[in-house]
Protein backbone atom coordinates (compact mmCIF):
# COMPACT_ATOMS: atom_id res chain seq x y z
CA UNK A 1 0.00 0.00 0.00
CA UNK A 2 3.39 2.55 0.70
CA UNK A 3 4.13 1.92 -2.80
CA UNK A 4 0.76 3.31 -3.88
CA UNK A 5 -0.24 6.08 -1.38
CA UNK A 6 2.68 8.16 -2.21
CA UNK A 7 3.43 12.26 -1.24
CA UNK A 8 1.77 12.84 -4.90
CA UNK A 9 -1.20 10.72 -4.14
CA UNK A 10 -3.50 13.62 -3.44
CA UNK A 11 -2.37 15.71 -5.68
CA UNK A 12 -3.29 13.45 -8.56
CA UNK A 13 -6.68 13.54 -7.21
CA UNK A 14 -7.42 16.91 -7.27
CA UNK A 15 -6.11 16.86 -10.95
CA UNK A 16 -8.51 14.35 -11.74
CA UNK A 17 -10.91 15.58 -10.31
CA UNK A 18 -10.66 18.78 -11.39
CA UNK A 19 -9.61 18.11 -15.51
CA UNK A 20 -13.08 15.72 -14.56
CA UNK A 21 -15.19 18.50 -13.92
CA UNK A 22 -14.35 19.95 -17.09
CA UNK A 23 -14.61 17.20 -19.28
CA UNK A 24 -18.30 16.56 -17.56
CA UNK A 25 -18.92 20.14 -18.33
CA UNK A 26 -17.80 20.49 -21.90
CA UNK A 27 -17.18 16.81 -23.25
CA UNK A 28 -14.13 17.89 -24.39
CA UNK A 29 -11.60 15.07 -24.29
CA UNK A 30 -10.17 14.18 -21.35
CA UNK A 31 -6.71 13.21 -22.28
CA UNK A 32 -6.00 16.49 -24.09
CA UNK A 33 -6.60 17.69 -20.58
CA UNK A 34 -5.33 15.42 -18.12
CA UNK A 35 -2.00 14.21 -19.47
CA UNK A 36 -0.30 17.56 -19.99
CA UNK A 37 -1.62 18.11 -15.96
CA UNK A 38 0.20 15.01 -14.72
CA UNK A 39 3.60 15.85 -16.68
CA UNK A 40 3.86 19.33 -15.12
CA UNK A 41 2.53 17.70 -12.28
CA UNK A 42 5.99 15.94 -12.39
CA UNK A 43 4.52 12.00 -11.25
CA UNK A 44 5.98 9.82 -13.90
CA UNK A 45 7.76 9.53 -17.38
CA UNK A 46 5.53 10.85 -20.01
CA UNK A 47 4.98 7.02 -21.19
CA UNK A 48 3.47 5.99 -17.64
CA UNK A 49 1.49 9.32 -17.79
CA UNK A 50 0.30 8.30 -20.85
CA UNK A 51 -0.73 4.74 -19.84
CA UNK A 52 -2.53 5.50 -16.48
CA UNK A 53 -4.72 8.08 -18.10
CA UNK A 54 -5.68 5.98 -21.33
CA UNK A 55 -6.58 2.96 -18.42
CA UNK A 56 -8.48 5.78 -16.25
CA UNK A 57 -10.34 6.79 -19.48
CA UNK A 58 -11.29 2.65 -20.44
CA UNK A 59 -12.72 2.66 -17.17
CA UNK A 60 -14.93 6.14 -17.58
CA UNK A 61 -15.53 5.98 -20.88
CA UNK A 62 -17.54 2.82 -20.71
CA UNK A 63 -20.00 4.25 -18.25
CA UNK A 64 -21.02 7.15 -20.85
CA UNK A 65 -21.14 4.42 -24.12
CA UNK A 66 -23.12 2.77 -22.02
CA UNK A 67 -25.51 5.09 -21.16
CA UNK A 68 -25.54 6.83 -24.80
CA UNK A 69 -26.23 3.03 -25.97
CA UNK A 70 -29.00 2.66 -23.92
CA UNK A 71 -30.58 5.97 -25.47
CA UNK A 72 -30.71 4.69 -28.52
CA UNK A 73 -28.17 7.51 -29.63
CA UNK A 74 -25.40 6.10 -31.15
CA UNK A 75 -24.64 5.44 -34.88
CA UNK A 76 -22.99 1.60 -34.75
CA UNK A 77 -22.57 1.05 -38.20
CA UNK A 78 -20.60 4.12 -38.32
CA UNK A 79 -18.81 3.50 -35.25
CA UNK A 80 -18.21 0.09 -36.71
CA UNK A 81 -15.81 1.50 -39.43
CA UNK A 82 -14.59 3.95 -36.92
CA UNK A 83 -13.24 0.95 -34.62
CA UNK A 84 -12.17 -1.20 -37.72
CA UNK A 85 -9.39 1.71 -38.11
CA UNK A 86 -8.66 2.87 -34.89
CA UNK A 87 -7.74 -0.42 -32.56
CA UNK A 88 -5.56 -1.98 -34.85
CA UNK A 89 -3.34 1.57 -34.86
CA UNK A 90 -4.06 2.63 -31.39
CA UNK A 91 -2.43 -1.17 -30.82
CA UNK A 92 0.36 -0.08 -33.16
CA UNK A 93 1.20 3.16 -32.25
CA UNK A 94 3.10 3.00 -28.82
CA UNK A 95 5.21 0.07 -30.45
CA UNK A 96 5.83 2.54 -33.69
CA UNK A 97 7.04 5.45 -31.00
CA UNK A 98 9.77 2.67 -29.00
CA UNK A 99 11.04 1.64 -32.38
CA UNK A 100 11.79 4.89 -33.17
CA UNK A 101 13.17 6.56 -30.22
CA UNK A 102 14.61 3.07 -29.20
CA UNK A 103 15.27 1.42 -25.65
CA UNK A 104 16.77 4.25 -23.75
CA UNK A 105 13.93 6.04 -21.77
CA UNK A 106 15.17 9.27 -22.16
CA UNK A 107 14.62 9.16 -25.66
CA UNK A 108 11.58 7.83 -25.38
CA UNK A 109 10.32 10.68 -23.21
CA UNK A 110 11.35 13.58 -25.11
CA UNK A 111 10.29 12.46 -28.25
CA UNK A 112 6.58 11.52 -26.49
CA UNK A 113 6.65 14.93 -25.24
CA UNK A 114 7.37 16.33 -28.94
CA UNK A 115 4.51 14.00 -30.07
CA UNK A 116 1.97 15.11 -27.01
CA UNK A 117 3.03 18.96 -27.48
CA UNK A 118 1.95 18.52 -31.27
CA UNK A 119 -1.25 16.67 -30.41
CA UNK A 120 -2.35 19.23 -28.25
CA UNK A 121 -2.17 22.02 -30.80
CA UNK A 122 -3.55 19.91 -33.13
CA UNK A 123 -6.88 19.44 -30.75
CA UNK A 124 -6.59 23.08 -29.85
CA UNK A 125 -7.08 23.75 -34.05
CA UNK A 126 -9.57 21.50 -33.95
CA UNK A 127 -11.95 23.50 -32.10
CA UNK A 128 -11.31 26.71 -34.31
CA UNK A 129 -12.38 24.04 -37.06
CA UNK A 130 -15.45 23.17 -36.03
CA UNK A 131 -16.85 26.34 -35.24
CA UNK A 132 -15.32 27.65 -38.43
CA UNK A 133 -17.68 24.11 -39.80
CA UNK A 134 -20.88 25.68 -38.03
CA UNK A 135 -20.30 28.91 -39.44
CA UNK A 136 -20.30 28.00 -42.63
CA UNK A 137 -23.43 25.87 -42.20
CA UNK A 138 -25.01 28.44 -40.86
CA UNK A 139 -24.79 30.60 -43.56
CA UNK A 140 -25.13 28.24 -46.38
CA UNK A 141 -28.57 27.01 -44.68
CA UNK A 142 -26.91 23.32 -44.11
CA UNK A 143 -27.61 22.67 -40.46
CA UNK A 144 -30.42 20.15 -40.92
CA UNK A 145 -29.67 17.16 -38.79
CA UNK A 146 -29.87 13.48 -40.82
CA UNK A 147 -30.38 10.82 -37.99
CA UNK A 148 -29.31 8.04 -40.76
CA UNK A 149 -26.84 9.75 -43.00
CA UNK A 150 -25.29 7.07 -45.57
CA UNK A 151 -22.10 5.65 -44.35
CA UNK A 152 -18.54 6.28 -46.47
CA UNK A 153 -16.39 3.23 -45.39
CA UNK A 154 -12.77 4.45 -46.63
CA UNK A 155 -13.12 7.94 -45.45
CA UNK A 156 -14.40 6.68 -42.22
CA UNK A 157 -11.92 3.94 -41.71
CA UNK A 158 -8.88 6.52 -42.08
CA UNK A 159 -10.02 8.52 -39.43
CA UNK A 160 -10.62 5.66 -37.77
CA UNK A 161 -7.13 5.02 -38.37
CA UNK A 162 -5.42 8.74 -37.89
CA UNK A 163 -7.20 9.42 -34.40
CA UNK A 164 -6.28 5.56 -33.46
CA UNK A 165 -2.97 6.12 -34.05
CA UNK A 166 -2.82 9.80 -32.32
CA UNK A 167 -4.56 8.32 -28.90
CA UNK A 168 -2.21 5.17 -29.12
CA UNK A 169 0.79 7.34 -29.07
CA UNK A 170 -0.12 10.14 -26.84
CA UNK A 171 -3.99 9.60 -25.61
CA UNK A 172 -5.10 12.69 -26.86
CA UNK A 173 -7.66 12.66 -29.84
CA UNK A 174 -10.47 10.63 -29.02
CA UNK A 175 -12.82 13.22 -28.56
CA UNK A 176 -11.55 16.51 -29.95
CA UNK A 177 -9.48 15.35 -33.54
CA UNK A 178 -12.48 12.49 -34.50
CA UNK A 179 -15.48 14.58 -33.55
CA UNK A 180 -14.66 17.40 -35.77
CA UNK A 181 -13.29 14.61 -38.57
CA UNK A 182 -16.78 13.16 -38.07
CA UNK A 183 -19.14 16.85 -38.27
CA UNK A 184 -16.74 17.18 -41.90
CA UNK A 185 -17.77 13.71 -43.46
CA UNK A 186 -21.27 13.84 -41.64
CA UNK A 187 -22.61 17.22 -42.12
CA UNK A 188 -26.41 16.61 -40.91
CA UNK A 189 -25.15 14.17 -37.71
CA UNK A 190 -26.94 15.77 -35.01
CA UNK A 191 -25.35 16.07 -31.51
CA UNK A 192 -26.49 13.36 -29.45
CA UNK A 193 -26.11 10.85 -32.28
CA UNK A 194 -22.49 12.80 -32.92
CA UNK A 195 -21.51 12.05 -29.22
CA UNK A 196 -23.06 9.09 -28.27
CA UNK A 197 -20.99 7.41 -31.64
CA UNK A 198 -17.74 9.41 -30.61
CA UNK A 199 -18.24 7.53 -26.93
CA UNK A 200 -18.60 3.94 -28.18
CA UNK A 201 -16.06 4.26 -30.46
CA UNK A 202 -13.95 5.45 -28.41
CA UNK A 203 -14.21 2.41 -25.96
CA UNK A 204 -12.26 -0.29 -27.80
CA UNK A 205 -10.17 2.50 -29.05
CA UNK A 206 -8.82 3.77 -25.66
CA UNK A 207 -8.86 -0.10 -24.15
CA UNK A 208 -6.63 -1.12 -27.28
CA UNK A 209 -4.21 1.66 -26.91
CA UNK A 210 -4.10 1.05 -23.15
CA UNK A 211 -3.05 -2.66 -23.42
CA UNK A 212 -1.08 -1.88 -26.19
CA UNK A 213 0.70 0.94 -23.51
CA UNK A 214 0.66 -1.24 -20.52
CA UNK A 215 2.33 -4.39 -22.55
CA UNK A 216 5.36 -2.24 -23.44
CA UNK A 217 5.61 0.40 -20.06
CA UNK A 218 3.74 -1.61 -17.53
CA UNK A 219 0.92 0.03 -15.19
CA UNK A 220 1.99 2.73 -12.35
CA UNK A 221 -0.79 1.94 -9.58
CA UNK A 222 0.33 4.63 -8.00
CA UNK A 223 -0.77 6.94 -10.81
CA UNK A 224 -3.56 4.81 -11.94
CA UNK A 225 -5.77 4.61 -8.35
CA UNK A 226 -5.41 8.34 -7.52
CA UNK A 227 -6.77 8.88 -11.00
CA UNK A 228 -9.77 6.94 -11.39
CA UNK A 229 -10.66 8.13 -7.70
CA UNK A 230 -10.42 11.48 -8.88
CA UNK A 231 -11.79 11.81 -12.78
CA UNK A 232 -14.77 9.63 -11.79
CA UNK A 233 -16.55 11.62 -8.88
CA UNK A 234 -15.12 14.65 -11.20
CA UNK A 235 -16.94 13.73 -14.55
CA UNK A 236 -19.92 13.24 -12.88
CA UNK A 237 -20.10 16.42 -10.86
CA UNK A 238 -19.45 18.14 -14.35
CA UNK A 239 -22.16 16.44 -16.04
CA UNK A 240 -24.64 17.40 -13.47
CA UNK A 241 -23.84 20.79 -13.75
CA UNK A 242 -23.25 21.32 -17.40
CA UNK A 243 -26.79 22.74 -18.43
CA UNK A 244 -26.22 25.45 -15.75
CA UNK A 245 -22.97 26.76 -16.94
CA UNK A 246 -21.88 28.80 -19.87
CA UNK A 247 -19.98 26.70 -21.88
CA UNK A 248 -18.36 28.50 -24.53
CA UNK A 249 -15.91 30.87 -21.96
CA UNK A 250 -14.63 27.53 -20.63
CA UNK A 251 -13.86 25.92 -23.83
CA UNK A 252 -12.36 29.25 -25.19
CA UNK A 253 -10.11 29.04 -22.18
CA UNK A 254 -9.60 25.22 -22.94
CA UNK A 255 -8.35 26.39 -26.03
CA UNK A 256 -5.75 28.78 -24.67
CA UNK A 257 -4.82 26.53 -22.22
CA UNK A 258 -3.92 23.56 -24.63
CA UNK A 259 -2.22 25.97 -26.84
CA UNK A 260 -0.04 26.79 -24.02
CA UNK A 261 0.68 23.29 -23.05
CA UNK A 262 1.57 22.21 -26.19
CA UNK A 263 4.22 24.96 -26.46
CA UNK A 264 5.45 24.35 -23.12
CA UNK A 265 5.89 20.49 -23.55
CA UNK A 266 7.81 21.31 -26.80
CA UNK A 267 9.46 23.43 -24.96
CA UNK A 268 10.26 20.61 -21.58
CA UNK A 269 11.24 18.20 -24.80
CA UNK A 270 13.98 20.39 -26.11
CA UNK A 271 12.34 20.06 -29.26
CA UNK A 272 15.36 22.10 -31.44
CA UNK A 273 13.29 25.46 -32.69
CA UNK A 274 13.12 26.26 -29.45
CA UNK A 275 16.46 24.94 -28.09
CA UNK A 276 17.55 21.93 -25.26
CA UNK A 277 19.47 24.51 -23.12
CA UNK A 278 17.11 26.27 -21.42
CA UNK A 279 12.86 26.94 -21.28
CA UNK A 280 10.93 29.97 -22.10
CA UNK A 281 8.50 30.75 -20.05
CA UNK A 282 7.91 34.23 -21.01
CA UNK A 283 7.67 32.42 -24.94
CA UNK A 284 5.09 30.45 -23.21
CA UNK A 285 3.10 33.15 -21.54
CA UNK A 286 3.03 35.68 -24.73
CA UNK A 287 1.88 32.33 -26.17
CA UNK A 288 -1.22 32.53 -24.29
CA UNK A 289 -1.33 36.18 -24.60
CA UNK A 290 -1.44 36.78 -27.87
CA UNK A 291 -3.87 34.27 -28.65
CA UNK A 292 -5.94 36.74 -25.95
CA UNK A 293 -5.98 39.27 -27.75
CA UNK A 294 -5.44 38.07 -31.35
CA UNK A 295 -7.24 35.01 -31.93
CA UNK A 296 -10.86 37.28 -31.12
CA UNK A 297 -9.48 39.66 -34.11
CA UNK A 298 -8.76 36.76 -36.33
CA UNK A 299 -12.16 35.68 -35.79
CA UNK A 300 -13.52 38.72 -35.80
CA UNK A 301 -12.17 38.75 -39.94
CA UNK A 302 -13.38 35.60 -40.45
CA UNK A 303 -16.64 36.47 -39.64
CA UNK A 304 -16.40 39.18 -42.10
CA UNK A 305 -15.58 36.63 -45.02
CA UNK A 306 -18.77 35.18 -44.61
CA UNK A 307 -20.77 38.26 -44.95
CA UNK A 308 -21.20 39.10 -40.83
CA UNK A 309 -20.36 41.91 -38.76
CA UNK A 310 -16.83 41.49 -36.68
CA UNK A 311 -18.61 40.80 -33.71
CA UNK A 312 -22.15 39.54 -32.45
CA UNK A 313 -24.64 36.66 -33.77
CA UNK A 314 -24.36 33.95 -34.46
CA UNK A 315 -22.30 34.12 -31.12
CA UNK A 316 -19.85 31.21 -30.27
CA UNK A 317 -22.43 29.86 -28.19
CA UNK A 318 -25.13 30.12 -30.49
CA UNK A 319 -22.29 28.34 -33.13
CA UNK A 320 -21.60 25.85 -30.26
CA UNK A 321 -25.11 24.43 -30.89
CA UNK A 322 -24.72 23.77 -34.75
CA UNK A 323 -25.78 22.22 -36.05
CA UNK A 324 -26.74 20.53 -33.35
CA UNK A 325 -29.97 23.04 -32.23
CA UNK A 326 -31.49 20.21 -35.07
CA UNK A 327 -33.26 17.46 -33.37
CA UNK A 328 -33.70 13.86 -34.31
Amino acid sequence: MSDVITTTFFAIIAAGFLVGIVVGLTGMGGGALMTPALIFLGVGEASAVVTADLTAAAIYKTGGAIVHSKEGSPDFKLAKWLILGSVPMALLGPWIIHKIAGEEPESVDELLLICIGFALLFAASTYALRLYINLRRIRSGTGNADPNPPIRPIPTLLVGALGGLLVGITSVGSGSVIMVALLMLYPGLSAVRLVGTDLVQAVPLVMAAAISNIAINGLDWSLLIPLVIGSVPGTLIGSTIAPRVPQSIIRRGIVVVLTMSGVALLDKSGWAPLSVDETHPMLIAGVGLAMLVLVPLVWGLIRKTQGLPMFGSPTVAELEKQPFSARE
